[in-house]
């Protein structure tokens, strides 16, 4: 089952497509990180799903339910943090969070008072004298408490100190870790996101360029270092289009397979270099992500 879907998902501004034929899907329980450069459609897909603005073509479904259709009801089960989240900043934390708290049948006391220990809230100060960081962590609690079935966060990290984004996680771990949800986030820190999603999307100019587990795309990138037997010159366009990023230096190789088989992988090196000493390790998220988005511009 999925949580989200979207079938040649569009979006047009003037005579610029921002979203083009997206076909994303989200599968439910996952934590899913949505990736891409600046511009590549990331906050107007959420906006789409979110019913914030309308599609120019194509559907998507959250939670079972047309986006265009997305009403209080549907919007009680699911969670929505941006970075330009607008708040009533003349309340003080504590009559926002009673105020956000009559729309929620399912607001859990308990979990508001753990995350406001959580996120050392000053109940009694007004929203527009917090902090950006402090802002963040009372309209991710007001998104939390509820206990949605989905949680979406659109550029969460967004100019937050490290301490902040500890905390942040932090809480979100706490609440989440003893339920089913599913969470779409969409964000420039990778090497955050990467501590906690287990799907990844990337997009890139507004098509969907990868859809798959995390496990899964760190099994096939592979960083490969062969240690030539003879002096050669390796010319990238010899060799197969998934070893990608080639660097030599003497008989030093280096390249990254993207395509990489477990079982496969050694025996096709030492075809390709025989003689040689041969090492093959992973790719962290962000490496991955810096091949797949110099892939994109070739």
């Amino acid at each position: 089952m999925n949580v989200i879907e979207t079938q040649e998902l569009r979006r047009t501004f003037g005579s610029k497509d921002a979203v083009r034929s997206l076909d994303l899907r989200v599968p439910a329980g996952s934590v899913c990180a949505l990736l891409g450069p600046n511009g590549a459609g990331k906050t107007t897909t959420i906006k789409m799903l979110m019913n914030l603005i309308r599609p120019s073509g194509g559907q998507a479904r959250v939670l079972g339910v047309d986006s265009r259709r997305l009403g209080a009801v549907e919007k009680a089960r699911i969670g929505y943090v941006s970075e330009n989240h607008e708040m009533p900043e003349w309340m003080t934390v504590r009559a926002f969070l009673d105020y956000c708290r009559e729309f929620y049948p399912t607001w859990d006391r308990e979990l508001e008072a753990k995350l406001l220990t959580r996120f050392a809230l000053p109940e009694e100060r007004s929203l527009k004298h917090l902090s950006r960081g402090m802002k963040m962590k009372a309209a991710l609690l007001a998104a939390l408490a509820y206990r949605p079935e989905l949680l979406v966060l659109d550029e969460p990290f967004s100019g937050l100190d490290p301490a902040v984004r500890e905390d942040f996680v932090r809480g979100l771990f706490e609440a989440t870790g003893d339920g089913e949800w599913s969470i779409l986030v969409s964000s420039h820190d990778i090497d955050e996101v990467e501590r906690f999603v287990d799907w990844i999307a990337f997009i890139d100019d507004g098509r969907l360029v990868i859809s798959e587990s995390l496990e899964s795309l760190q099994a096939r990138f592979r960083r490969v270092e062969v240690t030539l037997a003879d002096q050669m010159m390796i010319r990238a366009e010899e060799l197969p289009p998934a070893w990608r990023d080639l660097q030599q230096s003497g008989k030093l190789v280096r390249f990254i397979d993207t395509a990489h088989m477990e079982a496969d992988g050694g025996r096709l090196y030492a075809e390709r270099f025989p003689g040689a000493a041969m090492t093959a390790g992973p790719l962290s998220l962000r490496d991955i992500y810096l091949t797949v988005a110099r892939m994109t511009r070739v």
